[in-house]
């Protein structure tokens, strides 16, 4: 149900704010193909804003692999501490830090860090790499999910498995730089989920990406 209010809720927002378009020969006003692509990535965006594989069950995998959770009152200082020092580390690399509340969002630019239609990181981003993963490590009582996102430009049967393998290979260079399995997830969205237009190459650019999504274990008990 909840998800259905949502879905609504976006398609009312569609609807009525200026994205809509006038035809000038027969005056019937649609929304413009640029706008719906926003709007579908908005709108995948809500849809996934919990934690891959559902919270519950990956906070008891990763607590029965021995890693502790975060007393509820001490969560936003840990996300402090962990954000100054993902901000530090990626400074100048073309890597952007965003705070959501008590989460954190890297995102990526794919041109920094795999070549075109290739899911291979590149040598000179390992070093970034190294140190978001020494960070992950070091703040270790956090899920962290990775996606993958590619532009419009081919098809689903390109983009998908594609955007997929990216955020696997982040994935699986992180783990050999001792992040531990149980607190990564990964899903590749393929041009779903656009952040601005396809229509120009700067818009394609911005979509072209991985994002890794940082979350606090809570424990809530006291």
């Amino acid at each position: 149900m909840r998800h259905i209010k949502i879905i609504a809720a976006a398609m009312l927002v569609l609807t009525t704010t200026t994205a809509c378009v006038t035809d000038p020969e027969t005056g019937q006003r649609t929304v413009s193909k640029a706008a719906i692509g926003a709007g579908l990535g908005g709108l995948g965006g809500l849809l996934a804003g919990d934690v891959l594989g559902g919270r519950r069950d990956r906070t008891e995998k990763i607590l029965g692999a021995g890693i502790g959770a975060i007393a509820g009152g001490a969560v936003g200082g840990y996300m402090d501490r962990q954000e100054q020092r993902l901000r530090q580390q990626t400074a100048g690399t073309g890597v952007e830090v965003r705070r959501e509340g008590d989460e954190l969002l890297l995102n990526i630019p794919s041109g920094i860090t795999f070549d075109t239609n290739s899911y291979a990181i590149q040598p000179q981003f390992r070093a970034t790499l190294d140190k978001v993963a020494a960070t992950l490590s070091e703040y270790d009582q956090t899920l962290v999910d990775i996606y993958g996102h590619t532009d419009s430009t081919g098809n689903d049967a390109i983009n998908l498995p594609l955007s997929r393998n990216r955020a696997q290979s982040v994935a699986d260079y992180l783990t050999t730089r001792g992040v531990q399995a149980a607190r990564l997830a990964t899903q590749g969205f393929g041009a779903a989920q656009p952040v601005a237009s396809n229509d120009t190459p700067d818009g394609r650019a911005q979509n072209r990406r991985v994002e890794i999504k940082i979350v606090p274990v809570r424990d809530d008990r006291g």
